[in-house]
């Protein structure tokens, strides 16, 4: 009763803001809730929309190749109390953010708290570092308040039955079963609306990637598992993808971008071997 007079979700909801992010995603996945599947897997976790929506049963291994992410997740998940307790001292103003930004952290709990910190007061809560590994993002300024106590204890009880790692989405294929569910929203090579490629996102996930991964959504479904993957709605990824299951194109609204960037509606593909 209390949450609903506070207006709190009774689940958790993402504590980081993710380019891509799959909040939008979650109202077309009501059917798959009450899908029968056993484990859970989700090898390209970002902000985690779709695991904290979908709160499986079950097992869940939750990974990613941000190697700082996944310390996040890790900790959040062990020592919550730690993490909120360092978020106290982090101001959202523009020196401070930069000062933050430029430290070193030696602690497990400091560097998540960090990584949140930066994550959401960051301009447009992108995630980027330069050749030397050094995140790089500028100021955001952002007045809304990030620290929501109750929500980040929520994920840390989501997170109890998970195994958490860094990794390359293939080694998710060691431990997948018949009737598993694997979740899979790779960075996009591609823009949306037959755009053309994007420079920067080739280099982090290439062309060559996508057809990898395209192989593995093969092995997926020859162990009798099940896969749900989004992807740019672009030609090229739909030749890459067309398998004969079923592909759905869905309509978002855009919203990472610059000043100048368009904001509007773009379509992204949905690809699986799930009736929904």
């Amino acid at each position: 009763m209390k949450e609903l007079e506070l207006n709190i979700p009774s689940k958790a909801q993402p504590f980081l803001r993710w380019a891509g992010g799959k909040t939008w995603l979650t109202k077309y996945l009501s059917k798959v809730k009450g899908f029968n599947y056993n484990d859970y897997y989700e090898p390209f976790l970002g902000g985690a929309a779709t695991f904290f929506y979908l709160t499986p049963k079950k097992k869940s291994y939750l990974s990613d190749l941000n190697a700082e992410l996944i310390e996040t997740y890790i900790t959040i998940q062990i020592n919550v109390d730690g993490v909120i307790e360092k978020l106290q001292h982090f101001k959202n103003e523009e020196i401070a953010y930069y000062e933050a930004r430029d430290a070193i952290f030696t602690t497990d709990t400091e560097k998540a708290a960090r990584f949140i910190y930066l994550n959401q007061h960051s301009f447009n809560g992108i995630h980027r570092v330069n050749s030397s590994g050094k995140y790089n993002v500028p100021y955001g300024f952002r007045k809304k308040n990030y620290i929501n106590i109750e929500n980040l204890k929520k994920a840390s009880l989501a997170l109890a039955n998970t195994t958490i790692l860094t990794g390359d989405f293939y080694s998710i294929l060691d431990n997948l079963r018949p009737r598993d569910l694997v979740f899979l929203d790779p960075p996009y090579t591609v823009s949306h609306n037959n755009n053309g490629f994007i420079a920067y996102n080739e280099k982090i996930f290439s062309l060559n990637d996508q057809v990898r991964l395209s192989k593995m959504i093969d092995e997926i479904k020859s162990k009798g598992a099940f896969y749900i993957l989004t992807n740019a709605a672009h030609k090229t990824i739909d030749e890459i993808f067309e398998k004969g299951d079923t592909k759905l194109e869905l309509l978002r609204g855009s919203t990472i971008g610059g000043a100048k960037a368009k904001r509007g509606q773009t379509s992204e593909y949905i690809f699986t071997n799930i009736d929904i």
